[in-house]
């Protein structure tokens, strides 16, 4: 027996997907009555990656927060 592979898709790819819908939109790739739909998509991949990298911010922000407080002497 062979056990299913979960597909992996990781946020690099998706910014990799989103780098390629915007060769291709550049180099006319896609049909006029295709062009709401890509851009929809396109949208919503840039709203997700956008948020992916605010929380990512946010996170990073927090441990260095967390990393300062815990290096900071107490009652010295």
């Amino acid at each position: 027996m062979s056990q299913e592979q979960t597909p992996d898709l990781s946020i690099q790819d998706l910014t990799s997907l989103k780098l390629i819908i915007e060769i291709a939109s550049q180099r006319g790739t896609f049909k006029p009555n295709e062009m709401a739909q890509v851009g929809q998509t396109y949208n919503k991949l840039d709203a997700f990656l956008t948020e992916i990298a605010r929380q990512q911010e946010a996170q990073a922000s927090a441990n260095t927060s967390t990393e300062a407080a815990e290096e900071t002497p107490q009652g010295e």
